[in-house]
């Protein structure tokens, strides 16, 4: 590995998957400003996430239904040529 590449500023972090409410303690760099009290009883920062490998349909094996006709109708009528 190239060396002073690298952060050296790890930190335990704790990430909130948002559509499920689950957590989970790790380390990383990420910054912010909201903390929340872990259940050790330390207090850490919070980064939020919109999707997890709680929440994720390749994990859990569930389908979700993803509004796909409204993202291509989006798509040609922003990008259809002007008559």
């Amino acid at each position: 590995m190239k060396k002073n590449i690298h952060p050296e500023n790890y930190r335990f972090v704790v990430f909130r998957d948002m559509s499920n409410g689950d957590s989970f303690l790790s380390r990383s760099t990420a910054t912010s400003k909201e903390t929340v009290v872990w259940e050790d009883g330390n207090e850490y920062p919070v980064i939020k996430l919109e999707i997890s490998n709680t929440s994720h349909p390749f994990y859990t094996g569930k389908n979700v239904l993803v509004d796909t006709a409204g993202r291509i109708d989006k798509f040609r009528k922003r990008y259809e040529k002007k008559k």
